[in-house]
C-alpha cells in the first residue's frame, strides 16, 4: 500500500499504517493530533499503543511527519517541533 502525501493525510486526518509491533506487522490507524508548543501548535501522527522506538523512527521518517505512540514521539531526521507548526 503506498504511504500517502502530508497533505492528503492532513486532509484525511489519518492514516493506516504498517509497523511491526510485538514482533508482528499489523496496520494500524494513526490519526492526525495537534499538540500544544508555545503559543502555537503543531501536528503529528498519534496511535494509542505501544510502538518501539526505532519503528516509530521508521514512521516518522518514511511519512516526513512527528509520530507519537504511547512511549514516546520522534521527529523526521533534522527536524523538529517548530518545523511543523500550523
Amino acid at each position: 500500500m503506498p504511504v500517502q502525501s502530508v497533505e492528503e493525510i492532513l486532509k484525511s486526518g489519518r492514516v493506516k499504517i504498517r509497523v511491526l509491533r510485538t514482533g508482528m506487522f499489523q496496520m494500524q490507524t494513526f490519526v492526525v493530533k495537534d499538540v500544544k508548543f508555545g503559543s502555537g501548535a503543531f501536528y503529528e501522527l498519534f496511535l494509542d499503543k505501544v510502538v518501539e522506538l526505532p519503528e516509530l523512527e521508521r514512521v516518522a521518517n518514511e511519512i516526513g511527519m512527528p509520530v507519537e505512540a504511547s512511549n514516546g514521539r520522534v521527529f523526521p531526521k533534522g527536524k523538529a517541533a517548530k518545523d511543523f507548526l500550523r
